[in-house]
């Protein structure tokens, strides 16, 4: 009997080790969390991994802002099907003003998601936030109602408000200057230089910022001198009638702390939902090769993002939204912007790829580096510091935009503008590189 029961227990012994993570003593790999690799994000399409050439094709023209032709090959990523609108950028104005509001009051417990067991220590402070709780727009925070604690709490956002000379009388407006985005991220440039230094820390490659994130409304008045755009500058950004237009007025440096916050924010529902670490690659700014590669929507050495070697259709309609002729800004049917999903999509189902808004890049105008990038997914990129020459502070802007002429909304053609500076004819929209070779197979 003793025999048999220690036969049972040697047996159950064998079958367990057989099934545990050890296999018999055989590599079995530790794999991560597997789930399905196919969703698009939401607004996005995918874009597909190709080989191709890129730059001008069919032109020499000298003094050209077109990039040499160089064959490249592209990996794939997914990219927002249209330029960010300013209801987009808005959810991004308000999650930072809200998040002020909050830190004001000291992070009162109606607003917070009470933690459980681990819970308190395993996130950071800004985790706790139930934005269920604080309500569309933060309705719940600026609703200046109730008594005893309630009013004292809504007291405290007085700061959040002009005040004194600075406000106008009988208004009481919020003051956007405050509305500051703080945030760090790991500058991949100098870590690949230094990393191998014994003497560096990780700190040494970790850049911060803190960046003053509402779009510059008064854009509509300094781009143009004499010119009556009041009623653009009161209302572009903030009118119902033009939720679904393209953001203007936002810096590249406002575009990429915008690119951090969406990554945040998926991050935090990946973490509620208990997704894998990494299921999504970050957010970001195209390349200025990946932002051509798009618009040419699959197709080789075109002129425009529909195909065709003409601005026109064969109606006779205007393909985009810019400044035809001699200023004729009304014949293409707007006078300004359009709505993001205006005109015909190319063959990847992306918009206004050109015209409407001409976009940011992520990459830096140098126009000697060409020669020396790579034909693997080539970008040549510097994040210019605020005591940088303002050469250094050039990025490239791609597609043209409704105040420029046909010229520039060819595929190849780049231009520039400064970091820093805002325009009211340059937006953004976003990429994600995708986490594998190819979605289709």
């Amino acid at each position: 009997m003793k025999k048999i029961y220690l036969l049972a227990i040697v047996g159950i012994t064998v079958m367990l080790a057989s099934c545990g993570h050890g296999g018999q003593g055989e590599l079995v790999g530790a794999y991560n969390r597997k789930f399905k690799n196919d969703r698009i994000p939401l607004g996005m399409v995918y874009v597909p991994p190709g080989h191709t050439p890129l730059g001008g094709s069919d032109e020499d023209i000298t003094f050209s802002q077109n990039g040499p032709s160089k064959m490249v090959t592209i990996s794939a990523f997914f990219m927002d099907q249209t330029e960010i609108s300013n209801a987009e950028y808005r959810q991004f104005t308000n999650w930072v003003r809200d998040s002020i509001a909050i830190g004001m009051m000291g992070n009162p417990q109606q607003f917070m998601i009470t933690p459980r067991g681990n819970a308190a220590n395993a996130v950071g402070g800004d985790k706790y936030i139930d934005w269920k709780k604080v309500g569309p727009n933060g309705a719940n925070i600026w609703r200046n109602k109730g008594r005893g604690a309630a009013a004292a709490q809504v007291s405290q956002l007085d700061g959040m408000y002009y005040s004194g000379l600075d406000a106008l009388p009988g208004k009481k407006e919020l003051d956007v200057r405050k509305f500051v985005y703080s945030y760090a991220e790991l500058n991949m440039e100098k870590a690949a230089a230094g990393h191998k230094d014994p003497n560096s820390k990780r700190q040494d490659y970790i850049d911060r910022y803190s960046v003053a994130i509402y779009p510059d409304t008064m854009v509509w008045k300094t781009d143009y001198s004499y010119s009556q755009n009041d009623p653009m500058v009161r209302g572009y950004y903030n009118h119902p009638s033009y939720d679904d237009y393209p953001v203007v007025g936002v810096s590249w440096e406002q575009a990429k702390a915008f690119s951090h916050w969406r990554t945040r924010l998926y991050d935090g529902v990946a973490t509620a939902r208990k997704l894998p670490a990494g299921s999504r690659s970050d957010y970001r700014l195209p390349a200025e090769t990946e932002f051509e590669y798009a618009a040419r929507g699959g197709n080789t050495k075109t002129k425009y993002p529909w195909g065709g070697p003409y601005i026109r259709n064969t109606k006779g309609c205007l393909q985009a939204n810019f400044k035809p002729g001699r200023g004729d800004y009304s014949s293409d049917g707007g006078i300004y912007t359009v709505g993001v999903r205006s005109y015909f999509p190319n063959d990847y189902g992306l918009y206004n790829m050109a015209g409407n808004v001409a976009e940011w890049t992520i990459t830096s105008y140098n126009k000697g580096a060409s020669p020396l990038l790579h034909d693997l997914n080539p970008n040549f990129t510097y994040d210019a510091g605020p005591n940088d020459s303002k050469y250094k502070k050039r990025k490239v802007v791609k597609g043209g935009s409704w105040k420029d002429t046909g010229y520039f909304l060819q595929n190849a053609v780049a231009t520039y503008e400064y970091q820093d500076t805002q325009r009211s004819y340059i937006g953004f929209r976003c990429v994600s590189s995708y986490p594998g070779t190819d979605l289709r197979h």
